[in-house]
């Protein structure tokens, strides 16, 4: 019976990933069309989509579903999205923007404003929260594209402003704007990256432990899991001996 437990409990596991891959394809794949209807369904005259194809390429997206997502947008076909962010503060005062690509903007709005209420948290205003985090662009590089120094040099080569290496990965933060040039140029030097995205950093962190660092997990996931939304981001500051814990959970 032990055999069968584990065997069942693979394939959960397996299952599990599968279908958060799925979902992952979708969010990229749906990026992809709307870079495309953008902007033109060519990548190399279209900064937004070469960098929704990087994204999905660096995730081993088929290439055939990249090109059916463009296809879509040249096509005219499926369903136009509009990009909405909201804003609102979570479990402990934590600030959360959360970015989405919807066709139904009652759903999505309504959907959202439930994950939050329901744990412990509330939807502001549009800009009630943006002020405290700054626009930047983050590139991710696997550890294997060089040492800390030789990402780091290339990296203020290239015009970006800062650097965060360890062991998994080298992140690096550049002017928003300036996103597409400098991931391009550190490509030549360094490889593909992991990914090449636009984010919202926070400018101060807001500390959260016990059950409201848990319920904020909980709101995290909730929000990363609807179909819906894109990107989340949050000023959280939850210590390294709760974070393992609630990951053990």
């Amino acid at each position: 019976m032990a055999g069968h437990s584990q065997f069942k409990n693979i394939m959960h596991r397996k299952g599990k990933q599968d279908k958060m891959r799925s979902k992952l394809f979708s969010k990229l794949a749906r990026e992809v069309t709307v870079a495309a209807k953008e902007g033109g369904p060519d990548p190399d005259s279209n900064a937004r989509l070469r960098l929704a194809v990087q994204n999905a390429r660096a995730q081993s997206m088929p290439r055939d579903n990249i090109e059916r997502a463009i296809s879509k947008a040249a096509g005219a076909e499926g369903d136009d999205y509009a990009e909405i962010r909201y804003e609102g503060y979570g479990p402990g005062g934590v600030a959360f923007i959360v970015e989405s690509l919807t066709d139904n903007r009652n759903r999505t709005a309504g959907a959202i404003r439930s994950y939050f209420a329901k744990n412990g948290g509330a939807l502001g205003e549009t800009n009630s929260v943006a002020f405290m985090f700054d626009r930047v662009g983050e590139i991710v590089f696997p550890a294997s594209a060089g040492d800390a120094d030789t990402v780091l040099e290339a990296a203020i080569e290239a015009g970006a402003s800062d650097v965060a290496s360890d062991a998994e990965s080298h992140v690096v933060n550049t002017a928003f704007e300036d996103l597409a040039a400098v991931a391009g140029a550190l490509e030549k030097q360094l490889g593909e990256p992991t990914s090449v995205r636009s984010a919202w950093k926070p400018r101060t962190m807001t500390p959260v432990e016990g059950e409201k660092a848990e319920t904020l997990m909980k709101l995290i996931a909730t929000l990363e899991d609807d179909d819906d939304v894109q990107n989340v981001y949050a000023n959280y500051d939850v210590d390294e001996a709760t974070m393992r814990e609630l990951s053990a959970a």
